[in-house]
């Protein structure tokens, strides 16, 4: 998250926020506790170098520090990496402290209050109103907090933090070589966390910390759950407390469909270890990549009663394999896992990236079909693995590493931690799926597998292995992922996987045809900062980024829109080339078997997908026109689909460049003005007919008009005016703080200006309320209706009736109402029959039940049903027995008639004005059909007897087997 909070200015603001919010801040049912978690990314005094001043000390004038907003790095960064040749081992650039200070408001100090940090480079140290509260030296990648209760006093509290980048012997990547460059600052999201005394733990305080939540099984076929909850709850109080934890899983209409209850006594200074299980059977909803179906698990610490603490986690009920035969199995399909290795790295800032950056790269993977992401080389941003969540995107996460592995103890320690941090922080994503278990190049690592396993043996651990170093075998490790540019070794024993590799058709082509190759994470996705010496451009004047199917503003390069035809759906049809001098062969991306050529309206030649060897296995290989002589004007490709349906698409020769065309980046997120939230915007020089002139020279000069700043305007970077790649000049725009509409505009001497507008929406400081959602924890009740040899189980009520008698039941969890079963008339006869024995998921309830005969129907009488809106869902089903000599009840078969009265196959449920049709189903085995069932919903009054009717238009039999009341919305 990436806001602030102006110092002089907020502090009124700051005070409100951090009170215990009142009901009509947050929405129904949403958990009202001691817990805030404010950000605090704005208005951070910043200065930069010299780490052994005493800025901590309360006396220091901060007054001509720079004001600066989170995430921050500590220099911004030319493409050229500000000129420097400096080495893999990254010894002098952004090799620098950063020291920060603001002030935050505390207004009761008889709770627990923490500064929870994202992740800062490298090592952190905190001072709270210049006291030494503590350093954090694990590595910059991880996330960690300070627990600062003892040192902050009612009121205004100043906060510094001296954040040091420079090289470290004893912190991985450190000492290095790396082949990326390791950025610097307080560069993720900060929080100010204020608890209760006895509270839920940080996850990644201790192995059996937070909440840990997994799934022991998984059932796609029979489509039920079993969810495992751990949660650890802290007394910090100065006795023992009786605690209650209370576990909502919560579906996405904020349903509760599973709560569990808990209680303990927890001691004065304990963590105590809440251990809840329980399953889902109905409507339960599968997270898969086409499907990224979220359920909340939000957990409530009350004592006496009184809700005091609570967390929330999102979870997918998935299930995962790796099979030696099929590969790679998501809920029971084999998928090929086919995606790109991610740098958090942006131009410019760096690391420092806001969310909303972070959640579009994943957009942009989900764009041209990919499904899974590599973080490399290092654990990435909360808010990537939210998106690989939300979006359906499975991740590959690892350590902070590189190749070299040193041999002091120290730096072992640092990595075994880093890496049991990074599975406590992400362990509860259902994107990842695998854990990266070595050294990258230099294979697996017995004590990296061996310390992710202690923390989650539910996933699996990869190898991390080359071609050019060590045993070429998943080895201790689950998978066998190796990086595949070359010749590998391979015996076929085990699944291969690519955790690196080339990407295209012909890069892919291989791990689709062959079932043991489980899949390719090519690398990479983006051009990436490296002072790698030897890559092709490492000494270019204007641009020294590496690699990429983007660029590093993330602009798509041509080639990757062939991942469109082969991994989405949408029918698609491009021209890779431009339409110039010197061309002669014509390559076209289409999912269409067949595609047509026009050159200046005439049919060049009809071809069907290469069939060249390099892309067997491919379902769309590209369509090679060869020896297309070049002539001015434009060429059409039509692809022809087997609906009959066509695509087409068109390159034009490109004239002088003569206009700018300018857009904004905004498909799929928002702009918030939290003044550091970050929009990419490209301006395309076009010629007087629209084509782009991918070759043209012009420098691009940027500006915005509103509460928004071009990111490097003023600073010596080259960022602005810009040059073009591919006809396009990139632009980032940083938001300022105040809501509404801001225009972009971009000119060129001798072009026409281009200019796009985009609305800045408002931000949230209170994370808490800005991303709480309803909870509907609606009473509800199942009652199966039966005679009283009626089977029961699954716990469902028993209601056992009788003929001919006045037949009410108690609802247990409705207190005080009771429910009547009676004929429409004085003329109807009921009957109640007993267990049937019919096959079924709830073979059970709906194998029995009662029928009623009588020309006004049957009755459901709610008496005492306190005023609100319910719904009523039913089965109606007649049974048919399934006995056989085995049955214990077959003898009463055959006395028993009542199964054979005749009944409508309809059902008309109707209550005040609202009425509803059901079905009415028949059998002895409903293994997998569903029986007749109906909902309806309605209100009641609290004073008078709610009926329900049910009948038909035959005069016939009206069964009604069981029925479920709940609340509702």
């Amino acid at each position: 998250m990436n806001y602030k909070i102006k110092i002089s200015v907020l502090i009124v603001f700051l005070v409100s926020l951090t009170l215990k919010m009142s009901a009509q801040d947050l929405p129904y049912g949403f958990p009202k506790t001691d817990r805030t978690k404010l950000n605090l990314n704005q208005d951070w005094k910043f200065h930069l170098g010299n780490p052994e001043a005493k800025n901590y000390e309360i006396s220091v004038d901060d007054s001509k520090w720079e004001s600066v907003t989170v995430p921050h790095t500590l220099k911004l960064t030319s493409l050229t990496l500000d000129g420097l040749q400096d080495e893999k081992t990254q010894l002098v650039f952004h090799r620098e402290v950063g020291w920060y200070r603001r002030n935050i408001e505390v207004n009761n100090t008889s709770k627990k209050i923490f500064l929870e940090f994202e992740g800062a480079h490298q090592v952190t140290d905190l001072w709270v109103n210049g006291k030494h509260v503590g350093q954090f030296a694990v590595g910059g990648y991880s996330p960690f907090h300070f627990d600062i209760s003892n040192f902050v006093k009612k009121g205004t509290n100043q906060v510094t933090l001296l954040v040091d980048n420079r090289r470290n012997e004893i912190i991985p990547p450190d000492p290095g070589p790396f082949d990326y460059v390791k950025f610097s600052g307080l560069y993720r999201d900060v929080y100010l966390v204020e608890t209760n005394p006895v509270h839920v733990t940080f996850n990644w305080e201790t192995l059996n910390s937070g909440v840990n939540i997994t799934t022991p099984t998984i059932d796609v076929v029979n489509k039920n759950a079993v969810i495992d909850i751990k949660t650890s709850v802290k007394n910090e109080n100065s006795t023992a407390v009786n605690c209650e934890l209370v576990t909502r899983l919560i579906d996405k209409e904020g349903l509760v469909v599973l709560k569990l209850v808990n209680t303990s006594e927890i001691k004065s200074g304990q963590e105590f270890q809440f251990n809840q299980i329980g399953s889902i059977e109905d409507n339960v909803h599968f997270w898969d990549i086409d499907n990224p179906y979220l359920y909340r698990v939000n957990s409530v610490v009350k004592i006496n009663n009184q809700e005091i603490d609570f967390v929330e986690n999102k979870i997918g009920l998935r299930k995962f394999e790796l099979d030696p035969v099929r590969g790679f199995v998501l809920n029971n399909k084999p998928i090929k896992l086919i995606g790109a290795n991610r740098h958090q790295q942006f131009p410019y800032i760096g690391d420092a990236v806001p969310n909303a950056l972070h959640y579009k790269d994943m957009l942009q993977f989900k764009e041209f079909g990919f499904n899974i992401v590599r973080t490399a080389h290092y654990p990435h941003d909360n808010a990537l693995l939210d998106a690989c969540d939300e979006l359906g995107i499975l991740a590959y996460e690892e350590a902070p590493t590189w190749v070299s592995m040193s041999q002091d103890g120290a730096w072992w320690d640092n990595l075994e931690e880093a890496a049991r941090i990074l599975v406590r922080n992400h362990r509860n994503h259902p994107s990842i799926v695998m854990w990266g278990a070595g050294v990258n190049h230099r294979g697996y690592v017995p004590r990296v597998h061996n310390t992710i396993k202690q923390e989650d043996p539910t996933r699996l651990t990869a190898s991390q292995g080359a071609r050019w170093t060590g045993w070429q075998t998943s080895g201790l490790t689950d998978i066998n992922a190796n990086m595949l540019y070359g010749p590998f070794i391979w015996d076929r024993t085990e699944p291969m996987f690519a955790m690196e590799g080339r990407h295209g058709a012909k890069g892919v082509a291989p791990y689709m045809r062959d079932d043991l190759m489980t899949g390719l994470i090519s690398w990479t996705a983006h051009a990436y900062y490296t002072f790698h010496p030897t890559h092709a451009k490492s000494n270019d004047k204007i641009d020294r980024t590496r690699s990429g199917m983007m660029t590093i503003f993330r602009y798509p390069r041509p080639e990757l829109d062939w991942y469109k035809t082969e991994f989405k759906k949408e029918p698609f049809v491009k021209i890779v080339e431009d339409w110039k001098e010197g061309i002669e062969e014509v390559t076209v991306f289409s999912n269409a078997p067949e595609v047509s050529l026009f050159k200046n309206g005439k049919l060049i030649e009809k071809l069907k997908p290469s069939n060249d060897t390099s892309y067997v296995g491919l379902k769309h290989a590209p369509f090679h026109f060869k020896n297309v002589n070049y002539e001015n004007g434009s060429l059409v490709a039509k692809a022809h689909f087997n609906n009959g349906k066509s695509l087409e698409t068109k390159k034009s020769t490109a004239g002088k460049p003569y206009a700018i065309q300018l857009k904004i980046d905004s498909e799929g997120r928002t702009f918030t003005a939290d003044n550091n939230d970050v929009i990419l915007a490209y301006a395309t020089v076009v010629d007087k007919n629209g084509t782009t002139v991918t070759d043209s020279k012009n420098m691009i000069h940027f500006s915005v008009k509103g509460d928004a700043s071009i990111i490097g305007d003023k600073a010596t970077i080259n960022a602005n005016p810009m040059f073009t790649e591919y006809g396009v000049a990139p632009v980032l725009i940083k938001a300022g703080k105040t809501v509404g509409e801001i225009t972009v505009v971009a000119k060129s001497k001798r072009l026409k200006s281009g200019s796009a507008s985009i609305s800045l929406i408002g931000n949230s400081l209170n994370e808490i309320q800005k991303n709480a959602k309803p909870i509907y924890d609606f009473a509800s009740e199942r009652v199966d209706l039966g005679a009283e040899d009626q089977l029961l189980q699954f716990g469902w009520s028993p209601w056992n009736g009788k003929d001919d008698s006045n037949n009410k039941f108690s609802l247990k969890n409705f207190p005080g109402v009771k429910a009547e079963l009676k004929n429409g008339s004085n003329e109807g006869v009921i009957r109640w029959l007993g267990e049937m024995n019919v096959i079924g998921k709830y073979g059970f309830a709906y194998g029995d039940g009662v029928i009623s005969i009588d020309a006004k129907g049957m009755n459901l009488v709610l008496n005492n049903l306190p005023k609100g809106t319910y719904k009523l869902k039913s089965w109606h089903h007649a049974p048919r027995t399934n006995s056989d000599l085995m049955d214990p009840n077959k003898d009463k078969m055959k006395k028993l008639q009542i199964h054979k009265l005749p009944y409508e196959k309809e059902v008309i449920v109707s209550v005040s004005e609202h009425k509803i049709v059901s079905k009415v189903t028949e059998g002895k085995q409903m293994q997998w059909d569903l029986p007749g069932i109906s909902e309806i919903i309605f209100k009641a009054d609290g004073t008078n007897p709610v009926i329900i009717n049910f009948n038909g238009n035959g005069n016939k039999g009206i069964w009604l087997n069981a029925f479920e009341l709940s609340e509702w919305k």
